[in-house]
């Protein structure tokens, strides 16, 4: 494997200068009386954002901002069957001696940004709880990584590349955080390499099945077993996100070209098609225009273009990835945080039919899809108590506990 390079975000003022021209362009569209959120993005907050976006974002701001807070390198990593590609990755460590070794993977319209906010709080040192040394990649054809040139890079490629990526940094033992896209290949990566490598996971969108009938007493439990008013307020929200808000995902997932040419050519486009979900999958959020545009334009301003980042989609719907990876069961110790905004919630009985569930929290109120960003610290309060002492993933990482002295522990 190659060596690790520093990186710096650097937007070139060429790039800058096309965005403002097209903003310039752009034409709405209509929208009827009192349509509010029903029909998608609202015309109102389209025309407002796109206005603060001509005159007033500073984009070098926050730029600089992101490198200034934001260890940032690059590393190739080959992929089998694939092509070498260079990845993008936040690398910072703890000063604890024992630090957990963590890899966070974001997902779809995340990016390697999503770290921001929980990577202080991992990272502290404090007889109080664990610390971690965090590595967040870029996805490949996400934010600064390079996007794969050939069809059918799958889930398991995406797990491959942060498992080598790991590896490569000296972690030959880890644990894994992640939701979206992210808890979908952190569970390949706990299948893949659970054991030998990765030792534990944790998810914020943890994936679920009902109990089988080769599993008996699970089974009957569960059929007799009244569910929550939580539970039933999760299946309320989901039958209404399968109803009125899978779209998007059918379309990725089946003709992402098609959709690819609006979002590379548009910058209202984009921020329209993102913007929605940041406004729907989260729990009333108090976005702030620079936080919106700034996630914009990390996929504006990508290395391979926004385009690339919905491929995943085709990938993992067509090749039946979804299915299949909700039907395995990981061996390795599993935590889970469900947040109330969560576009999918499942009863406790399936999250535990679907992994080695040693950890949960179901009883957040507040917080939705994107807990990094939302609710960080109840987020990292969750990873604190499922790795730190007392926890049930406690030196998980052999002669790795989070603490500062390993004779003090």
């Amino acid at each position: 494997m190659s060596t690790e390079q520093p990186f710096k975000i650097s937007v070139s003022e060429d790039k800058i200068d096309l965005l403002r021209r097209k903003l310039d362009l752009c034409v709405f569209p209509d929208e009827l009386e009192d349509s509010g959120t029903s029909y998608g993005a609202p015309l109102a907050d389209i025309r407002r954002l796109v206005d603060y976006w001509k005159t007033g974002f500073d984009w070098r701001a926050q730029e600089a901002a992101l490198n200034a807070e934001l260890p940032q390198f690059t590393r190739d990593i080959e992929v089998a069957g694939f092509e070498t590609l260079n990845i993008h990755y936040v690398h910072q460590t703890s000063q604890a001696v024992g630090a957990i070794p963590l890899l966070f993977v974001h997902g779809w319209p995340g990016s390697f940004l999503e770290v921001r906010k929980i990577l202080p709080l991992l990272t502290a040192v404090s007889p109080e709880h664990p610390s971690f040394h965090v590595v967040a990649m870029s996805l490949p054809g996400f934010g600064f990584s390079q996007a794969p040139s050939k069809k059918g890079f799958r889930i398991a490629q995406y797990a491959e590349v942060g498992h080598k990526l790991m590896l490569a940094l000296g972690y030959n033992e880890y644990v894994t955080q992640g939701g979206d896209w992210g808890s979908l290949i952190t569970r390949m990566m706990a299948l893949q390499y659970g054991g030998k490598h990765v030792k534990a996971w944790h998810t914020n969108m943890p994936l679920g099945i009902p109990p089988p009938v080769t599993r008996p007493v699970s089974y009957l439990k569960w059929l007799v077993t009244p569910y929550t008013a939580a539970e039933k307020v999760g299946a309320q929200r989901f039958s209404l996100f399968d109803k009125q808000g899978r779209g998007y995902f059918i379309e990725q997932g089946t003709q992402p070209q098609t959709l690819g040419y609006s979002l590379a050519d548009s910058p209202v486009g984009l921020l329209g098609w993102i913007y929605e979900k940041l406004l729907s999958w989260t729990d009333k959020y108090p976005w702030t225009d620079d936080e919106v545009l700034s996630w914009i334009s990390i996929y504006l301003f990508s290395r391979a273009g926004p385009t690339a980042s919905v491929r995943i989609y085709y990938e993992t719907y067509q090749s039946g990835d979804w299915q299949h990876l909700q039907a395995q069961r990981p061996s390795i110790p599993m935590g889970i945080s469900v947040f109330p905004a969560e576009i999918e919630i499942r009863p406790l009985s399936w999250y535990k039919t679907s992994g080695n569930l040693i950890f949960s929290n179901t009883s957040h109120t507040k917080g939705g899809h994107f807990a990094a960003w939302e609710t960080p610290d109840v987020l990292v309060k969750d990873l604190h108590k499922m790795f730190g002492k007392g926890g049930p993933a406690f030196s998980v990482v052999p002669g790795k506990t989070g603490y500062e002295s390993p004779q003090a522990q």
